[in-house]
């Protein structure tokens, strides 16, 4: 599928910033699943600095923005032609040994709940792979999608304990239960094509991969109950939504900061 991307992240300030300098994580993975056609990322009136792949395999690159500026804006815009590999992260090139995503963060931790669950799928599949269906099926069922429902630092075990979420909440859970189960799970990031049949999503989306011995990184995607296929791109990785942030940074001055992100995925010309 050919897939287009038109993303535009503005923070606003209501008195002018000294200086601006941001980490970005929002250039495509490369792996087999995906291949980029043409993809831009820029800030405006920003300067380029220095960019890398990490030992994860994302590619990340730094911008600054010298004030005074009352705002600071990033533009994606690309197509990538993506296949459908049900979910696996084939052809990735990365360093880190998986067993680095064994280690829970705030957002990720499992409590006597998320532990039933993680069990709960455990008696009902013994194989790995089945294993990790299971525990998706079960984080799905019990998080209902609701948008607006939780916040950008709301954690697994209280989106458990709510009963809703998005996106983020349900990979947060997925990952906070794998975890319980000794399985290496981490948090991914990037963007999702509106299904044709019109169920809830969210452009710029989010899901967990879990590492499957003998098969590797798997993608789950408890919010849409599926594994990541043509319809999504990735973007990167990390150990929870924030580790994995498309964009991070700083900003100096004395003004409050508002944001207002668009996102728009499309289907392409074959």
């Amino acid at each position: 599928m050919i897939l287009t991307v038109a993303h535009r992240t503005t923070y606003r300030y209501d008195s002018p910033i000294r200086v601006a300098v941001q980490s970005l994580r929002l250039t495509p993975s490369v792996f087999a699943g995906q291949s980029v056609i043409d993809w831009s990322v820029a800030v405006v009136d920003g300067q380029k600095g220095a960019g890398f792949r990490d030992g994860a395999g994302d590619w990340i690159e730094s911008w600054s923005v010298r004030g005074p500026a009352d705002r600071v804006t990033v533009s994606v815009t690309g197509t990538v032609e993506t296949s459908d590999l049900a979910g696996l992260l084939t052809g990735h090139r990365e360093a880190v040994n998986p067993a680095v995503y064994l280690r829970e963060t705030q957002a990720t931790r499992a409590d006597a709940a998320l532990t039933d669950l993680a069990e709960a799928a455990a008696t009902e599949a013994h194989e790995p792979l089945a294993r990790a269906h299971a525990l998706s099926r079960r984080v799905s069922e019990a998080i209902a999608y609701r948008p607006g429902a939780t916040e950008a630092h709301t954690t697994a075990v209280e989106a458990l304990a709510l009963g809703e979420g998005v996106c983020q909440d349900h990979a947060h859970a997925l990952i906070a239960a794998a975890r319980v189960l000794g399985m290496p799970a981490r948090y991914a990031s990037g963007y999702l094509f509106a299904a044709a049949d019109g169920a809830p999503h969210e452009a710029a989306h989010a899901w967990a991969e879990l590492w499957v011995g003998g098969l590797g990184w798997i993608g789950f995607d408890p919010a849409n109950r599926t594994c990541p296929d043509d319809r999504y791109i990735r973007l990167g990785s990390g150990l929870d939504a924030r580790d994995a942030a498309p964009i991070r940074g700083i900003a100096r001055g004395p003004g409050r900061e508002t944001l207002d992100v668009t996102v728009a995925v499309a289907q392409g010309q074959q």
